[in-house]
């Protein structure tokens, strides 16, 4: 890639892993991992992101590049702090109708992670009915199923469709776009896309639509300083089939950049005030590690596309389901 603002992009992706790998402590699970009423969010959810993020950027990058290194060393972090994907196992029996533990090992698996006992007992209740008919938004149902498919683990019969009860698979009218929306519609196209590995995995009708109204959308979004976001829209252009000189606008990588601080991280809204990381370092890490993460995310599948070409025609290292 060579358009104006590449700098920008490798910087990004460089300084936001550097942040990461210099936090990866925030990303270890406590004691309350297992705990019944432990807060996923705090715990599992950020190890998640980490993992699927990194996995990512693993099989974007050249082997002699240090982002691929860098992703690497992470992922081995993430898997360790599940003690080689034992604590799925056991999550798996203390809670055997919970979906995260399947949607969290399918990203370390993705990076050829595997635990063969927890993938034969998900399968075991992945053929009950109260497996299938566990409710949930349309969004996280098709992650759960995009998790069974990527892991192995097959429910008995056909799984109803679920894409057209999505935001995006809908193809709303563009003036109803707003901040849940948003969030909504780039997991869609991650959860197609396999975060980011799979070219040419999204519809010709969502692809057009996306085209037609990221650039507007992505405008917004960096206008208001609404970063994390930007940063989720920026990742989901560069899996469009289409150039990204007419998706992204010319400044967008420049004002992201503008806003990273210089230890790497992005906040998720807003300006950071100073001295924040130092008088709060727990509250400043949970406001920023998901923007700094898909920020890196975001970069790096953009400059894994030549300049002017679509998505699908840059550089994949490695192969599914085994290290890149």
């Amino acid at each position: 890639m060579s358009a104006p603002g590449t700098g920008d992009v490798r910087r990004i992706a460089e300084d936001a892993l550097a942040w990461v790998s210099a936090h990866r402590g925030g990303f270890a699970l406590g004691e309350d991992a297992l705990a019944v009423d432990g807060r996923v969010d705090g715990t599992w959810k950020p190890l998640g992101e980490l993992a699927r993020v990194c996995a990512t950027v693993r099989h974007r990058t050249d082997p002699a590049d240090p982002l691929h290194d860098r992703a690497g060393a992470l992922l081995d972090f993430a898997w360790q702090q599940t003690d080689g994907g034992e604590l799925f196992a056991q999550l798996q029996r203390l809670e055997p109708f919970a979906t995260y533990p399947l949607e969290i090992y399918a990203a370390l698996a993705s990076a050829g992670h595997r635990h063969t006992g927890f993938e034969q007992a998900a399968a075991v209740v992945a053929r009950t009915r109260g497996w299938r008919l566990t409710e949930q938004h349309p969004t996280r149902r098709l992650g759960v199923l995009m998790a069974e498919e990527s892991t192995g683990v097959h429910r008995p019969g056909q799984a109803p469709p679920v894409l057209p009860r999505t935001w995006l698979g809908g193809l709303p009218e563009p003036w109803t776009f707003e901040r849940p929306a948003g969030y909504a519609l780039t997991h869609v196209v991650f959860h197609l896309t396999d975060w980011g590995r799979s070219d040419g995995a999204l519809p010709a009708d969502l692809a057009g639509y996306l085209a037609d109204w990221l650039p507007p959308w992505l405008d917004t979004c960096l206008d208001a300083g609404m970063w994390d976001l930007s940063a989720e829209l920026l990742a989901v252009a560069a899996t469009l089939p289409r150039p990204l000189d007419g998706i992204v606008p010319p400044d967008a990588w420049q004002r992201l950049r503008t806003e990273q601080a210089p230890s790497g991280a992005i906040r998720e809204e807003g300006r950071d005030d100073e001295g924040a990381e130092v008088a709060d370092p727990e509250r400043h890490f949970a406001h920023h590690y998901h923007s700094t993460l898909l920020a890196a995310f975001a970069a790096v599948l953009t400059l894994a596309r030549p300049a002017g070409a679509p998505a699908g025609t840059g550089p994949r290292h490695g192969r599914q389901g085994a290290p890149a």
